[in-house]
């Protein structure tokens, strides 16, 4: 059995589907992890709360540069409707599903 590394950790499910598509695109094999627990949110610790994007070992620098390079290609835009910080790779607002709005620099 192949070693597994955790790589991202989040609370926002679709960034965590989106990161696993941009990055089984590239190859990498990817498991999400603790998506079913998030029916369970205000009866749970938080930090049980998060998702988890886990990767074999063998791939974890290659799935680590990847995500650099989404993250220095894609900057992160502020939505004018409600001030939601968003990921550089959402059209929508992940918060209020407003079109894209202003960059941040």
């Amino acid at each position: 059995m192949q070693e597994k590394a955790r790589l991202v950790a989040s609370g926002n499910l679709l960034q965590v589907h989106s990161l696993k598509g941009m990055l089984e695109t590239c190859g990498i094999e990817v498991e999400i992890r603790g998506e079913a627990l998030l029916g369970a949110i205000g009866e749970l610790p938080t930090d049980l709360q998060d998702v988890e994007l886990w990767v074999a070992e063998s791939q974890y620098e290659h799935a680590v540069s990847q995500l650099e390079a989404l993250e220095s290609s894609s900057p992160k835009w502020q939505c004018v409707n409600c001030h939601e910080i968003n990921e550089g790779n959402f059209e929508l607002c992940w918060n209020c599903c407003a079109e894209r709005s202003e960059q941040l620099s």
